[in-house]
């Protein structure tokens, strides 16, 4: 029985590999190469024209982790940061691009599988914890690992910041303007976010990074990206893998895009506390209670907060034990 089971979980992976390119390959060859050429165009462009003042000093992008589902529907756990985030004075928060589509397409939108990630929906509004949950999850993963892949990266980051682009936009941001612009990706949005950084960063757009518990590839769009500040939990045992699973991120991996950002003084590695992935005393924990009062979630909040103000950022000291509050 237990074999069986395996050799299904491994031949669903193999499945789920295998097409996980379909979607940026689908764009590209319809209208994504027509589309893409107006972007990079975009991106380039010297001078728009337009002098009107911009409304904000900084522009920030949230890129949700891979439970979400489209880009109008965060998960509930992660919408005190968004909160947070647009509380800071001066600054634009962009919620609604869905990382996980290089044409911002939900899964529940108009997809040959719609009525079945409805269905998922469904159950997991009815119980967050429901196994059904997890095909969004492993649908999702997928997509990272389309955006660290050499062959077909590039496609996907482009469609990805092709929607970045026009989610900017729309708050009035010049691309001319050098305002700058800051991806923030919990979980597979942080490597899609340095992947969507490599044409991002091509023209005059400052391109700075915050990965909260990212598994990171070693990826090109790294050399376009001003800073990187790589937040985890020492228990994080999904963006250890990152460290693993990519060869350029290894210690002896000498020139590769990580290591050049490294020597470069453009990434810091900032390790919170004892926090895990997801389950119990994750990033977005708001019942598990730190030593100094602050629950896991208000310590991912003050992280990124700290970061973006350019303040100290207050950890968890290793080995400080934790306690549960009601929910």
């Amino acid at each position: 029985m237990l074999t069986s089971l395996l050799i299904l979980v491994l031949v669903f992976i193999l499945l789920a590999l295998t097409i996980a390119p379909l979607d940026a390959l689908g764009w590209w060859s319809t209208k994504g190469a027509e589309e893409a050429a107006q972007t990079v165009q975009e991106i380039l462009v010297e001078d728009d024209g337009d002098d009107t003042p911009e409304p904000f000093d900084h522009y920030v992008v949230y890129l949700s982790g891979i439970g979400a589902i489209d880009g109008h529907s965060i998960p509930e756990e992660e919408l005190p940061l968004v909160d947070a985030l647009k509380a800071l004075p001066g600054t634009c928060v962009v919620s609604d691009v869905f990382p996980y589509s290089v044409t911002n397409k939900g899964l529940t939108g108009q997809r040959a599988l719609s009525w079945l990630w409805r269905r998922v929906e469904q159950a997991r509004l009815k119980k967050p914890e429901a196994l059904a949950g997890m095909l969004v999850n492993g649908r999702n993963a997928m997509q990272l690992f389309v955006s660290s892949d050499r062959r077909y990266g590039p496609a996907y980051n482009l469609g990805t910041a092709r929607e970045v682009v026009q989610a900017l936009r729309r708050q009035g941001y010049q691309l001319d303007g050098g305002k700058p612009v800051t991806l923030i990706g919990w979980s597979g949005g942080a490597q899609i976010s340095i992947g969507a950084a490599w044409y991002l960063g091509m023209g005059k757009i400052p391109v700075r990074v915050v990965s909260i518990g990212g598994m990171l590839s070693d990826d090109p769009g790294l050399a376009r990206v001003d800073h990187l500040w790589h937040l985890r939990g020492s228990k994080d045992v999904f963006e250890k893998l990152g460290g693993v699973m990519f060869a350029g991120r290894w210690p002896r991996a000498a020139f590769s895009p990580w290591s050049d950002a490294l020597k470069d003084g453009r990434i810091d590695i900032i390790e919170l506390g004892p926090m895990n992935h997801n389950g119990k005393e994750h990033y977005f924990d708001a019942t598990t209670v730190a030593p100094d009062g602050r629950t896991y979630l208000q310590v991912t909040i003050d992280a990124v907060v700290a970061v973006l103000t350019t303040q100290p950022v207050k950890t968890i000291p290793a080995g400080s034990p934790a306690k549960k509050v009601d929910g």
